[in-house]
């Protein structure tokens, strides 16, 4: 009597045991939910200041082309990078530019702002650039060099522009204007406002 018992408590036992492991799995889940830890998302990348993530100091900076020739080389006392617009800011630099025929652009200023690759330099206070011909046109082409108080050289493509009071020379012939356009390659100069100019007769051999 007490196994025959013993026997319907089991089977209502069974009948209830899915209900029952229910109830446990439910309150399982809701502890784990409650106890696991919960992370916040990340929060958004901030944008780059304008602020230098590095310094150079007595430094030189040279860019060579894919044959290793050496195209520009960059000197300054110190000079501050910036990430959000990847250029170099520069005091007193100088900077030195070969073309393919061998012909050298020097250009120097208090402070100077290139690109990345050098290719750009604006050239801010007391700026001069000088371009030398090539060797085998030094005899017959005159150095031509130009002053300001703002210059903007693209060494590669050897131009040189100014919206700031220039003075031009080139061997002993001066020009001065209120804005510059100079393109070495395609030989355009282009002087603007307040345009003067002193060409001086060639000598003649006797």
């Amino acid at each position: 009597m007490p196994l025959r018992g013993f026997g319907r408590a089991w089977d209502r036992i069974t009948i209830y045991l899915p209900v029952i492991l229910m109830g446990l799995l439910a309150l399982g889940t809701y502890w784990l939910a409650r106890t696991t830890p919960t992370f916040a998302p990340s929060a958004p990348e901030a944008p780059p200041t304008h602020d230098p993530d590095y310094f150079l100091r007595g430094f030189s900076v040279k860019s060579f082309d894919a044959a290793g020739r050496l195209k520009s080389e960059l000197r300054g006392i110190e000079a501050r990078h910036f990430a959000d617009t990847d250029t170099l800011e520069v005091d007193e630099p100088r900077i030195r530019s070969f073309s393919v025929e061998g012909a050298v652009v020097v250009a120097s200023a208090k402070k100077g702002i290139s690109n990345a690759d050098g290719s750009q330099v604006q050239l801010i206070g007391n700026a001069v650039v000088t371009r030398e011909p090539p060797p085998q046109l030094r005899a017959t082409e005159p150095t031509l060099e130009i002053r300001g108080e703002f210059l903007h050289a693209f060494t590669e493509q050897e131009r040189v522009s100014s919206n700031k009071p220039v003075t031009l020379t080139r061997g002993s012939d001066v020009f001065s204007g209120n804005s510059l356009e100079y393109d070495n390659q395609k030989r355009v100069l282009e002087l603007v406002g307040n345009v003067h100019g002193t060409l001086q007769p060639k000598s003649t051999a006797p």
